[in-house]
């Protein structure tokens, strides 16, 4: 039967970790010293990054796999669930990893940053690879936080510590845009494969039970994180997906309005829409002219 454990604080992390508990809300992890290990299901009720330098089987967040190898990072936050599957064996974790109470957040900077850094929002196949520059830096922003951790706690702690955990998201932020440069073939294809999955879905019954699609629906399909994908198309296109979406909505309404006799809430209805005005609105909004009016200068 497979392990389940559910972490809920820094001292029970660490104790599974075989870690003293130097700080109760942060810890940094050198996982070579923790006992050997099956795969197992694990709950966090923490933030977690983790640095690993070896293959332990299939991560697994949600209904999907990681892009997980050596040398990746890999974000956790509050609520989140992995799923490390088909390691039977026991194995000696190796690697790095930052790990924090929400509590810590409390009053500093970061806590009111902490939503920009969407990666905690990614969650299939969406980690970060790290060069081996990239990832001397992390190493070394663990160490300066651990170092922080070991010297006596006095009023200024938690803001040093918040700070550089604050510096490595930002570093993280800039590796995350690297890293959609450098895979841009990949990128580009999965370009190709929503306006393949929008092209189906406007061509099938669907927007008459389910609507226009949404941003969420679209990731699901395609198996990404709302997040990420939106970060994704975004750096891609110059465009957010609901503007991508909304910009094939535009023009499927042109051609319909320009090559058919039906009328501009019949159109409506067949992109999804509600009620016709919504289309109006939006029709208005992207291309200077009602259906109307565009239908009669066309």
């Amino acid at each position: 039967m497979e392990k389940e454990f559910h972490f809920k604080s820094i001292a029970e992390y660490n104790a599974f970790n075989n870690h003293q508990t130097i700080h109760p809300l942060v810890s940094v992890l050198d996982f070579s010293k923790a006992n050997k290990r099956t795969g197992s299901k694990m709950y966090f009720d923490l933030y977690c990054v983790f640095l690993k330098d070896v293959k332990c089987g299939d991560l697994k967040y949600g209904r999907e796999y990681y892009d997980y190898q050596e040398g990746t990072l890999v974000f956790i936050s509050p609520g989140q669930m992995i799923d490390v599957e088909n390691k039977v064996d026991y194995y000696q974790p190796v690697g790095h990893g930052l790990v924090f109470h929400p509590d810590m957040l409390l009053g500093t900077s970061l806590g009111k940053a902490i939503a920009e850094y969407s990666f905690f929002s990614y969650n299939t196949n969406e980690a970060l690879h790290l060069s081996p520059k990239e990832r001397d830096l992390v190493l070394d922003l663990f160490s300066k936080i651990d170092t922080e951790l070991h010297q006596s706690i006095d009023k200024h702690s938690k803001k040093v510590i918040a700070s550089n955990i604050e510096l490595l998201f930002n570093h993280c932020d800039r590796f995350y845009d690297r890293q959609f440069i450098t895979r841009e073939t990949v990128n580009k294809g999965v370009i190709d494969k929503f306006e393949n999955l929008l092209n189906n879905y406007f061509e099938s019954e669907k927007p008459y039970t389910l609507g226009f699609p949404s941003v969420a629906y679209c990731a699901d399909q395609l198996h990404f994180s709302a997040k990420y994908f939106g970060d994704l198309i975004k750096k891609e296109t110059g465009s957010t997906a609901q503007e991508y979406i909304q910009n094939k909505i535009i023009d499927i309404a042109k051609n319909k309005i320009y090559g058919t006799r039906k009328t501009v809430s019949e159109i409506a209805y067949e992109l999804g829409f509600k009620y016709p005005q919504h289309l109006n609105r939006l029709f208005k909004q992207r291309v200077g002219l009602t259906p109307n009016e565009f239908r009669t200068l066309n």
